[in-house]
């Protein structure tokens, strides 16, 4: 069984390079193995691919070896070979989709600088995963319809790849405190949760509903998320607060009697 991927805390640079601050070496997708690997392991990617289709189209309770068997033309004995059960199978296509997910997602937006500008990377690269994946199916979503309530290996696969994709957006929100681009009084938990709601709602929307504009809609509450969370510029606040009502010059007092006697008297001496 491979070992579980996660993302590392890695700085701008491209992917696959090694550093200090990249915990793990993350697992590349099998389609990115190269022609030289044994034909064993370039037969195991094959199916591993086929599968990994047949999961976004059915879900992964959906999978299994008779169904991949017929898909890649081989005998169910030679796909069991491979991968020993239909567990291990639903298992190593969690870690491969969460794989791919890495190299179109997160990898691209470690190019950007730490702050906003990576975690709006983050986000819209996510949008766009969703964007294409809505005539197939997201496995995240699918795979926590079928296991939400169903403990074993499989759920604890999935929910780990999710937990560790979470992980990593709520370090991406944190750094943009930490920078002064968000609020130092931010719940990042909470805007986790509001980001992964835009997301969940784009998806139902555009692949159950299909109502039209939803990239945009989610594009649009992700920047007024950001609004909400962004600290109030001093000069901003000063031109939008209301400019103070001078107050009104005091009235001169009234003249008493004898300020009235000596101008009469002046009048009437010109």
């Amino acid at each position: 069984m491979p070992t579980p991927p996660v993302f590392p805390d890695a700085p701008a640079r491209a992917p696959g390079r090694s550093g200090v601050e990249r915990a793990a070496q993350p697992a590349r997708g099998a389609a990115a193995k190269g022609a030289r690997a044994p034909k064993g392991r370039q037969t195991r990617a094959a199916i591993l691919d086929a599968a990994l289709g047949l999961a976004s189209q059915m879900g992964l309770e959906g999978l299994s070896i008779g169904a991949l068997a017929e898909v890649t033309q081989m005998s169910k004995s030679g796909v069991f070979a491979h991968f020993g059960s239909r567990e291990e199978l639903q298992i190593s296509v969690v870690h491969e989709y969460h794989a791919r997910f890495e190299q179109e997602v997160f990898f691209p937006a470690m190019n950007e600088p730490r702050g906003l500008p990576r975690l709006h990377a983050l986000f819209e690269h996510w949008v766009r995963r969703v964007s294409v994946e809505l005539d197939s199916g997201c496995i995240y979503i699918s795979g926590a319809v079928d296991f939400d309530d169903r403990p074993g290996p499989v759920r604890d696969a999935l929910a780990t790849m999710v937990r560790a994709w979470h992980a990593a957006l709520e370090r991406a929100i944190r750094l943009a405190v930490d920078a002064g681009q968000l609020r130092a009084d931010t719940d990042t938990e909470q805007m986790l949760f509001e980001i992964h709601g835009l997301i969940l709602a784009l998806h139902h929307d555009a692949r159950f509903l299909r109502n039209p504009g939803v990239l945009d809609r989610a594009r649009r509450g992700f920047e007024r998320l950001l609004a909400h969370y962004r600290p109030v510029d001093a000069a901003a606040a000063t031109a939008a607060s209301p400019t103070p009502t001078p107050a009104p010059a005091p009235a001169p007092p009234a003249p008493t009697p004898a300020l009235r006697a000596r101008r009469a008297v002046r009048t009437a001496a010109r």
